[in-house]
């Protein structure tokens, strides 16, 4: 079964060691071949011509090549080829140049027909000749030396002799093939022949044990050379079954990638791997042994070695999702929609390092095993390469669009011990790169909603909620024309009893995903418009704005909220202002939920808070009761710096000012920068430069003293 993850048609790096290699190898196969064709005669020559027991050999070794039989666990790279018996029999019946040359042409015609690369064919051709240039060695040494014109059938006696002879050209064909496979995917020769060792010894020993008795059946008649391939045909053919059913057992349909059931038996193979490197990693660098020797002082040049650290034995899982995929389906439908994930496949496929493994888990996510993997630096070189390499246009149906993904990294030991811990945290870190809009994300406990700290930091909030440990701190926003105090933004800071004044940075993303962050923002409202009442009863009449995110706006109860609020404490809606994202404009659920039109009816001003950081609609930004766009900090302390982000915060005031709504820079923090805004046109400004975040108390003060330049809020 052909398995998607195999990367050995990869020519080899020129001057790699793996190249290196192959060029070796093929120039021993090819120097061998040549001394034993060298040794043929004119007679050789003539009894291979008029032989047809060797056209029949020829037959069965090209299909013996071209078929292998695989059985459950095995792969086309190590199945069973039935070639073997008849080129060894050919070997012991006819001498190496026949057995050799048959077996390269059977290896050339199968390398053409699979679509193997040159590379791979030259050296499967070498080290085939290689193997029977080993096993006639021993031949030879035993006396046993046939030609084509002198066929050699053995007796019982020689037994010893051709068992010594299968055993070298077994240790020889696995050890080439083996070392190979070791350069490829960059693990120990010890793994890569200790792999399926096993098996390979068995397969071996029935495959090489029939060529005996063939050499025996030919030599009577070449009739009796089919009746051979019979036992091969139904051994065949009940393999093919099992292949089939083990396959759809362990692979998706779909793309022919191996399944989850696959995922976790190679993630265990990896680990346990890891685990025992680790652990011989430390024996070695542990304390010397009794009898090792000491430091002696004195001696020119025996300054003491200090032990290098134990080597870091990790394996990495990572989870990839395709972004926006539903769209894809919904658009074009699934059989198009199933077209591209088989692309995505085979992408990926394509883009891991030797050895990783790719599974589909369902739907549009992916999952990546790397068996071996440095450290964090690496994996994310991965994770960017698989990226990269689906961020390539697709082009289906007459449509051409792009892909994005996003990946989350899990790493053993670091992240997790066993696979369904990697896999639920690699989940994590996929979601926070979908939510963080990054693209790859690595586990961080801190960013975990399950994490021990993080639901010990809920509870702790839950009932900070209770204590009123949550305060509101105000920042001014003053116009830029004249001075004057525009309102004042409401910021909330956690007074933790053990870890001091707490930002929202700290906290909020606990709360996000839970049922508290309504009780938080239901919270927030209420304090907000408590303040402001109290301000407008002592004439300091300030427009008070209060964050919310998207969740709250599914909240059907915040309109009511507000609107008990303002009508117990006697304020107008204009009194209060929400702030929300840019990126809200991009959740329709939240753009178009009920809240929405009952904060517009209530007649409650927006304000779109780090435009420029998402992907605005302006149609439906036109839509919305909004009256102020914050321009985000990032351009703003950039502005002196950069002529790209001056360039960006002139066009966003000019935008702003064409659709009749007020612009605020936010980050403002020196006269210089807030001269430069004033001069763009920027209506109004936030940052240190005007005010910091100061309690209720601070706030209540700065306001009196600035109280004559406080305007009356827009009706």
């Amino acid at each position: 079964m052909k398995d998607p993850n195999n990367t050995r048609n990869t020519a080899p790096r020129r001057g790699s060691p793996l190249w290196i290699y192959f060029v070796v190898v093929i120039l021993l196969g090819v120097t061998a071949g040549g001394a034993a064709f060298s040794g043929l005669s004119a007679a050789d020559l003539d009894a291979l011509v008029g032989t047809p027991v060797f056209w029949i050999l020829g037959c069965f070794i090209i299909f013996g090549e071209m078929r292998p039989i695989i059985t459950p666990g095995s792969t086309e790279n190590n199945g069973a080829t039935t070639s073997t018996t008849f080129s060894f029999a050919a070997l012991l019946y006819a001498g190496l140049p026949i057995a050799a040359a048959l077996q390269a042409v059977a290896v050339i015609t199968c390398g053409i027909f699979r679509g193997r690369a040159p590379h791979r064919i030259a050296f499967n051709a070498a080290q085939y000749t290689l193997s029977l240039a080993a096993a006639q060695l021993v031949l030879a040494l035993s006396g046993n030396l046939a030609t084509p014109s002198s066929l050699w059938v053995p007796q019982g006696s020689d037994l010893p002799a051709i068992a010594l002879a299968g055993a070298v050209y077994f240790v020889c064909n696995d050890t080439l093939v083996g070392s190979a496979v070791a350069l490829h995917e960059r693990v120990s020769l010890v793994k890569a022949l200790r792999f399926d060792l096993g098996y390979q010894i068995l397969v071996h020993l029935a495959l090489l044990g029939l060529a005996p008795l063939m050499v025996v059946a030919m030599d009577r008649s070449a009739l009796f050379v089919p009746l051979i391939v019979l036992p091969f045909i139904a051994v065949y053919m009940n393999a093919s079954v099992s292949v089939r059913r083990e396959h759809q057992a362990l692979h998706d349909g779909l793309t022919g990638l191996p399944n989850r059931k696959l995922l976790i038996v190679r993630t265990e193979e990896a680990l346990a791997e890891a685990r025992g490197a680790k652990s011989r990693g430390a024996e070695h660098h542990g304390a010397p042994k009794r009898g090792a020797e000491r430091h002696r002082p004195g001696r020119l040049g025996s300054r003491r070695r200090r032990p290098a650290d134990p080597p870091d034995h990790r394996a990495g899982l990572f989870l990839l999702d395709l972004d926006r995929f539903k769209e894809v389906n919904d658009t074009l439908g699934h059989p198009t929609g199933d077209r591209l994930l088989q692309l995505v496949a085979h992408r990926l496929t394509h883009s891991v390092r030797p050895g990783d493994l790719v599974a589909r888990l369902g739907g549009d996510e992916f999952a990546v095993l790397l068996p071996t993997v440095r450290d964090e630096a690496a994996a994310r070189e991965v994770a960017a390469r698989l990226r990269a390499a689906l961020s390539e246009p697709v082009r289906l149906d007459g449509m051409s669009f792009d892909l994005e993904a996003s990946v989350g990294i899990a790493l053993f030991p670091d992240h997790a011990p066993d696979f369904e811990l990697l896999l639920q945290r690699a989940d994590v870190a996929m979601y926070n790169a979908k939510e963080a809009r990054t693209g790859v994300e690595t586990y961080s406990p801190g960013k975990d909603r399950n994490s021990p700290a993080r639901l010990s930091m809920l509870g702790d909030l839950r009932r900070a909620i209770d204590r009123s440990e949550l305060e509101l701190f105000y920042q001014p926003k003053v116009s830029l024309r004249d001075g004057q105090l525009v309102g004042m933004e409401a910021l909330l800071r956690w007074r933790h009893p053990d870890q001091g004044v707490l930002e929202p940075e700290a906290f909020l993303s606990v709360a996000e995903q839970t049922y508290l962050m309504r009780s938080i923002t239901h919270h927030v409202v209420t304090a907000a418009l408590a303040q402001t009442a109290a301000w407008w009863r002592e004439d300091l009449a300030v427009q008070v704005a209060v964050n919310v995110s998207g969740r709250d706006l599914l909240d059907t109860g915040l309109a009511e909220t507000i609107e008990e609020g303002l009508l117990a404490r006697g304020l107008p809606a204009a009194a209060l202002q929400l702030e929300i994202t840019e990126r809200i404009l991009m959740n329709e659920p939240a753009y178009a939920s009920e809240t929405v039109g009952a904060l517009a009816a209530l007649g409650i001003p927006l304000s779109l808070d780090d435009f420029g950081t998402g992907y605005s609609s302006l149609v439906r930004l036109k839509r919305l009761p909004v009256e102020e766009i914050k321009i985000d900090a990032s351009f703003i302390h950039r502005l002196a710096d950069s002529t790209d982000d001056a360039v960006i915060v002139r066009s966003i005031v000019d935008l702003v000012r064409t659709l009749g709504l007020r612009s605020v820079a936010e980050g403002v923090e020196d006269p210089a920068t807030a001269e430069t805004l004033r001069e763009m046109g920027c209506d109004a400004a936030q940052g240190w430069h005007f005010g910091r975040p100061m309690d209720a108390a601070a706030a209540t003060a700065w306001l009196r003293r600035h109280s004559r330049k406080a305007p009356e809020p827009a009706a």
